[in-house]
């Protein structure tokens, strides 16, 4: 008994971790390393929890098996004057292969922005971590028949975790706001200036001093694009251009005249498609230099020293595989090719991947003024964009007719493929506060949930839906913000514009009775009331449809808007509490109690009146030419009217506004035009730093909608240029 107690682990199985756990964390460390290279680019193409919940997972533990296993080799190093142990030079060959790993692949630098912020503690890891390798190489001299092959990993694996403490501090804040700021211009000389002129004038030269107004509008654009639909290699070209210039959105920059009407002209004369395609591009050029090597790859550095990587893996490959290994163990042996191997085909993965990215489209070729030359590089290139885009097409079509049930194999394969060929995630979380109300969890499991801190997870799979960013919607968004450009010729007409949410197309409109319900209640209400007031007139035009409503394409198509965006809205001010804490108007203590307040008031109605939610989302077909459900079914919201008249509350309100836009037949032009512009008050007023954080997460429509405000010349990020002015000395008659 007293050795049970004080041996709580049995010999055998200690025996069997003291054999295994170096190795096992050695394979581990490897196929974290695989799993990142291959799953990291997929979280800017995805918003799938389990995606991003596993890559955080492999994120974090991919440093902590690389050292933990360093660890592990330093406590099997020998005392001296003991007998050398057999695997002592495959060790010392292991430690390196751990520090490749410490570096990380190229496709993921940062999870998150903050850990850009964190580049001093790698690179006193770097330093701690070389001490340790270098420390387990010594102790196996002079014995080491693999010092030559150990040497070549540790210099790649030093190169590897340059690279990433380097691409770390790059963007960081302080360093990248740095890098964005012009050189400082000390003007002319004008004493010597003056001293000339005077000597001039004192050889009786005709010389005179003329102030001459510099101007940015005298500079020549650098972007011009014809009318018409934009070429795929023109896409790129332009998303990188427009991505060099507004790259300084993320550290808060201002921009001058001369960019804003570069900018304006161009999205003015764009369809809405290439508009979209142009800023989903840029977005993809800043998730690429925040969250991977992408900033250090392509530079001289970084293509010298993915040349030396690969060619020190090789010849360390080729001098193992050479030497003798009859005193090793087998397993050992594997685990070394495994090593090696598993080094190969990352680094060959990842020239694979900078090879087929727009970055490499870029580096071949500069294209001007939109002409394509024909030459075998420029057929490589447009070779590169007509497969991608031919892939991106047929995934489109292939996520058409997906199955619903996801348990069948060919639905895996299918999503992967349009994951593969999308540059953001193209759907639109869902969230419904009535369907929210009506589904609480538990209180036992809610209480469980909250101790856990696990409340924003859960309820952001139970309770979001994600849909389809359709076509139709992107063409409305897209025509709305045009219609403010084209009206918006000035800075301050731009910036008034982008400040209003929903009392400017309201006004004109003569639908000035509903202008209160956006301007004398701030933001967080005034999207309540409006959710509210959508939610009932969407399930009462579903009850009455056929009956009372002329079903046309283009009412249809208004209700499908207004309906995914109200969801959308309603989703970034419960889930995205981060994102939308920077908007003026939105309070989180206030909105919190305002949804208590409405799913008590829903319950009551619902034990009241005994109606029951009617789930709406396959109750009206694309073309929208059969209505489905059982006439038994009362929805809640027909309740929620008829009680309107006993609530004194923000669902009051919300009754009130239903009840007015029941009583207009374009209702649902009003309806959809208000959240456009909403949720471009939203994109203008949030922190760029949290817009420019989603593109790590699937994309957000809101940051798209964000960049293309911008690009459109609407908000607060452009000032009036400076006229400055200097003086030219002329010589002459």
């Amino acid at each position: 008994m007293r050795r049970m107690m004080l041996n709580p682990i049995p010999p055998k199985l200690k025996q069997l971790w003291d054999t295994c756990d170096l190795r096992a964390f050695v394979i581990l460390s490897l196929s974290l390393q695989t799993f990142l290279i291959f799953v990291a680019p997929l979280r800017k193409r995805s918003k799938s929890n389990w995606i991003l919940v596993s890559l955080w997972c492999a994120y974090l533990s991919a440093d902590w098996a690389a050292n933990f296993a360093v660890g592990l080799i330093l406590n099997s190093q020998r005392d001296p004057g003991e007998s050398p142990v057999e695997h002592e030079d495959l060790l010392a060959f292991w430690a390196p292969f751990l520090l490749m790993h410490l570096g990380g692949p190229d496709t993921i630098t940062a999870y998150a922005l903050e850990d850009n912020e964190l580049w001093v503690r790698h690179v006193l890891s770097l330093v701690l971590q070389c001490i340790a390798v270098v420390y387990v190489f010594i102790m196996s001299l002079p014995r080491n028949g693999l010092w030559i092959p150990t040497v070549l990993i540790f210099l790649t694996g030093m190169i590897k975790y340059i690279e990433r403490s380097r691409s770390l501090y790059l963007v960081s804040v302080d360093k990248f706001k740095y890098s964005m700021l012009k050189e400082a211009d000390a003007g002319k000389n004008y004493a010597k200036l003056m001293d000339e002129f005077s000597n001039m004038r004192k050889a009786r030269l005709p010389a005179k001093i003329e102030v001459i107004s510099e101007t940015n509008a005298t500079t020549k654009s650098t972007i011009k694009a014809d009318k018409g639909k934009l070429s795929d290699p023109q896409v790129v070209r332009f998303g990188h251009q427009f991505f060099e210039k507004y790259v300084g959105l993320y550290v808060d920059m201002i921009f001058n005249l001369k960019e804003w009407k570069e900018s304006r002209d161009f999205f003015i004369n764009r369809t809405a498609e290439d508009a979209f395609r142009v800023v989903e591009v840029e977005l993809n050029f800043m998730y690429e230099v925040l969250f991977t090597k992408l900033r250090v790859v392509y530079t001289k550095f970084g293509a010298i020293s993915r040349i030396c990587s690969l060619a020190g893996v090789c010849l360390a490959f080729v001098l193992f595989a050479l030497k003798s290994k009859t005193k090793f163990r087998e397993t050992d042996v594997m685990i070394t090719y495994a090593l090696l191997i598993g080094a190969l085909v990352l680094d060959i993965t990842a020239l694979f991947m900078l090879f087929f990215s727009d970055w490499t489209i870029i580096h071949f070729h500069k294209l001007v003024d939109g002409a394509l030359h024909n030459t075998l590089k420029i057929r490589i290139v447009g070779a590169l964009l007509e497969r991608r885009t031919k892939e991106h097409e047929d995934a489109k079509q292939d996520a058409n007719v997906i199955p619903k049930s996801i348990d069948q194999p060919k639905c895996s394969i299918w999503k992967m493929q349009v994951i593969r060929s999308l540059r953001w995630s193209e759907t639109i979380p869902s969230y419904n506060l009535i369907y929210n109300c009506l589904h609480p969890r538990g209180k036992r499991w809610g209480d469980i949930v909250d101790t856990l801190g696990l409340t924003d997870y859960l309820d952001s799979v139970v309770y979001v839906k994600p849909k389809q960013f359709t076509a139709e919607l992107r063409n409305f968004i897209f025509d709305e913000l045009k219609s403010k450009a084209e009206l918006a010729n000035n800075l301050l007409m731009a910036k008034e514009l982008s400040s209003e949410r929903g009392a400017w197309v309201l006004k004109p409109q003569g639908w000035v009775s509903l202008v209160k319900y956006v301007s004398e209640v701030d933001y967080d209400q005034s999207l309540i009331q409006w959710h509210m007031a959508t939610e009932i007139c969407y399930n009462d035009n579903l009850n009455g449809l056929n009956s009372t409503t002329q079903r046309t394409k283009s009412f249809i198509q208004r209700m499908k808007i207004s309906k995914l965006l109200s969801n959308y809205m309603m989703y970034l001010l419960s889930m995205q509490s981060s994102l939308m804490s920077g908007v003026a108007g939105v309070g989180q203590i206030r909105f919190l109690d305002d949804c208590a307040e409405i799913c008590a008031q829903v319950k009551r109605i619902l034990d009241n009146e005994k109606v029951r939610f009617l789930d709406d989302e396959k109750y009206m077909e694309d073309e929208g030419e059969t209505v489905r459900g059982s006439a038994k079914q009362i929805n809640v919201c027909q309740g929620i009217r008829k009680a309107s008249a006993e609530l004194n509350s923000v669902l009051f309100e919300s009754c009130n506004l239903a009840n007015e836009l029941l009583q207009m037949d374009d209702r649902w032009e009003i309806i959809s035009k208000v959240w456009v512009e909403m949720l471009c008050y939203a994109a203008s007023h949030t922190r760029a730093n949290m817009q420019v954080a989603q593109v790590s997460k699937g994309g957000e429509l809101i940051t798209i909608v964000w960049l293309l405000m911008t690009h459109f010349g609407l908000g607060d990020r452009f000032q009036h240029n400076k006229r400055k002015t200097t003086a030219q000395l002329f010589v002459g008659k």
